[in-house]
């Protein structure tokens, strides 16, 4: 097949990309806990998220490759051309957490995210994957039998498809979870994004990224951080559910 697969003459990141916050936003109203938080409180914990993720997903995009960025600091195509999921999902946390704190409210709502974000992002890898070489999401050479040749002439890992294997795995895991009622609530949405950080920092090791922070790139940095935060969090959760407990 030729790269970039164009869908009924349509782009396929931008396609699949549109067709990934649509449906994700579908998928969000139709499975969230209705008894959790009311749709008027929910819609605003939406519009954080969005907000969010699309500022953070930009600040970390910037900071690929410092220098080019400094080199281009007047140049708003190309501020506002780039964009990366992990920092989507992190500034998506702060935003959410912000619109919280606007709206008073102080129960998780990140349970309700877990398979939106999953399908949502799933649905944006494939339209990576078809994008090709223009969408810089690939991995680096390989003799792999899973190896593409993106049109170059070479195999590469197509860590597009290894994400998506990568997620569904991770939702079929997590929803044992849910179905025992392991844990407490916002675990769900704590160990997705724990597992996604994680996986994240080592699939970028073979991908041919800029690394300017010793040996990781800004995914690498940013992940290492979040991974950090919620090692802490379910620590943090899992004493004072012991404490309850024993109380």
């Amino acid at each position: 097949m030729d790269f970039p697969f164009y869908i009924f003459g349509i782009h396929p990141h931008l396609l699949l990309e549109a067709l990934a916050y649509f449906i994700g936003f579908r998928v969000y109203l139709y499975t969230r806990n209705k008894e959790r938080i009311s749709i008027d409180k929910a819609l605003w914990v939406v519009v954080g998220a969005t907000l969010g993720a699309a500022m953070g997903s930009k600040i970390l995009y910037w900071f690929e490759n410092p220098v080019k960025t400094l080199e281009n600091r007047n140049n708003l195509i190309y501020l506002i051309e780039g964009k990366t999921i992990v920092g989507g999902l992190l500034g998506g946390l702060i935003g959410v957490e912000t619109a919280k704190k606007c709206i008073g409210w102080t129960r998780s709502t990140g349970d309700d995210f877990v398979l939106p974000f999953a399908v949502g992002m799933m649905i944006g890898r494939i339209g990576c994957f078809l994008t090709g070489l223009d969408d810089h999401t690939y991995g680096v050479a390989t003799t792999w039998i899973t190896g593409i040749d993106f049109g170059e002439g070479m195999k590469r890992h197509p860590t597009q498809l290894y994400e998506i294997f990568f997620l569904l795995v991770l939702i079929i895991v997590l929803y044992q979870f849910k179905r025992k009622q392991i844990g407490w609530e916002g675990l769900l949405f704590q160990l997705f994004m724990l597992s996604y950080l994680l996986f994240r920092f080592i699939i970028d090791f073979i991908k041919p990224t800029p690394h300017p922070y010793w040996i990781l790139n800004n995914i690498q940095l940013a992940s290492l951080l979040g991974i950090m935060y919620y090692l802490w969090l379910i620590n943090k959760n899992q004493t004072e559910k012991r404490r309850e407990v024993h109380a």
